[in-house]
């Protein structure tokens, strides 16, 4: 097959046997460096957005795609509003709530808690709060049994376990002859659930929605609707879409868990870009060590050089020459560096317990971290971005040192050969 002279030639001097074993070793290095650098970014990435994806997921186990609330925490004719809401295509379900603030108490221990009423049956829909149950059952929230579901960190702060019956005392109290007196009222333990975030296992506790409505006097009004979607990234364009959609309903109040955890998934998304942009340095050093590399090998065919310019080779096509080898080093180490990259990302919920296992240690201590699993989630706009980057350092290497060449001049190349 014919090939152009300069790739044919920028391919011969990459390979060539009579090389110097120097700018090899070099060339080899820059190679390596370039494919580890990309392995490095290609992997950080994927566990930071395995990491993103878990901690949204324990997120919206508990809070909702979308929500309605009414003024003053009272939404009336909540049922119409359901209704509603579920012409919407993107609306899957929809769940009443009662949110209102409690305190806690059992025995000397008094905790301060999110009390939260809901239907099990509706709930369950809108939330996975059922598979995060680690004693008893969510659903056995029953009207008039006055059932309470804790976090796990707000039962051992209380010291309660299933069975027990704890104090639930409302803020809004009631007037009789001996002045305002608290609400109060006991609740047996049906449940403990444990959803891996300290802001709801050790502040949030369920009751039912009937229970509730009797605790706080809310009548037939509920504090709003949790909505799920068939795709969570649509919740802004969902709100925006139903904030029409109910402007004869009247007064409320709509917000989305983009708003609702807004500085969280911020810092979450600041956090990877500066990783991609610190790693990326890695990559640049390796490139730029092609720079290296191609000088040593300008210097090195001084003599070819002169030789391909008398024979009618354009400086152009030496410039292209010397391009071609540099590319080459760069094309390599970054195919190299995807594919293990790709390789280990996809594979490290099975290496990462193997290296455990091998040096008897552990990366993250399940009496430490909630996440106690490395995760990781390869997106594929990922690895194209990493692979276009590397691929644009190593060609903007090349340029200098190619550009060097093209400027030899023969009479001195060949004058002390």
């Amino acid at each position: 097959m014919k090939l152009p002279f300069e790739l044919f030639i920028g391919l011969r001097y990459t390979r060539t046997k009579r090389s110097n074993h120097f700018i090899s070793f070099i060339s080899m290095t820059s190679m390596l460096g370039i494919a580890l650098g990309v392995a490095a970014l290609i992997v950080v990435l994927s566990v930071m957005n395995g990491f993103q994806h878990e901690l949204r997921t324990r997120i919206l186990g508990v809070a909702s795609h979308l929500q309605i609330t009414g003024p003053d925490n009272a939404l009336t004719d909540w049922p119409r509003m359901a209704g509603l809401v579920a012409r919407h295509p993107e609306v899957q379900a929809s769940a009443p709530y009662i949110m209102a603030q409690g305190l806690l108490s059992y025995g000397q221990a008094v905790q301060g808690a999110v009390v939260r009423g809901v239907l099990p049956e509706q709930e369950d829909r809108v939330a996975d709060i059922g598979t995060h149950i680690k004693a008893g059952d969510f659903k056995a929230l029953k009207a008039g049994e006055f059932g309470i579901v804790l976090g796990a960190d707000l039962s051992r702060m209380l010291g309660v376990s299933l069975g027990d019956k704890v104090v639930v005392m409302a803020p809004q109290g009631q007037f009789t002859p001996t002045g305002v007196v608290p609400r109060l009222k006991q609740f047996r333990v049906v449940g403990i659930f444990q959803v891996g975030m300290y802001e709801y296992d050790a502040a949030l506790a369920f009751i039912h929605l009937d229970d509730a409505a009797k605790l706080y006097r809310m009548g037939d009004k509920v504090s709003g609707l949790r909505l799920k979607l068939a795709d969570l990234y649509q919740a802004p364009q969902v709100a925006h879409d139903l904030s029409q959609q109910l402007s004869s309903y009247g007064s409320y109040y709509i917000s989305d868990w983009t708003e609702q955890h807004a500085n969280f998934f911020r810092a979450v998304q600041m956090e990877k870009r500066v990783m991609f942009v610190i790693l990326a340095l890695i990559v640049a050093v390796a490139a730029f060590n092609i720079v290296s590399t191609l000088v040593m090998a300008v210097t090195d065919k001084r003599a070819d050089i002169a030789i391909l310019r008398t024979l009618g080779a354009s400086p152009n096509s030496i410039m292209w020459i010397f391009i071609v080898q540099g590319a080459l080093i760069g094309v390599i180490g970054t195919l190299l560096g995807m594919a293990g990259g790709v390789l280990i990302a996809l594979n490290i919920s099975t290496l990462v317990p193997f290296i455990e296992h091998l040096f008897g240690v552990q990366f993250l201590a399940k009496d430490i971290y909630y996440i106690s699993d490395l995760p990781s989630e390869l997106q594929w706009g990922d690895v194209c971005t990493i692979t276009v980057v590397s691929l644009v350092l190593s060609l903007l290497a090349t340029l200098y040192p190619s550009r060097r060449a093209a400027r030899t001049n023969p009479a001195e190349a060949l004058r002390y050969e």
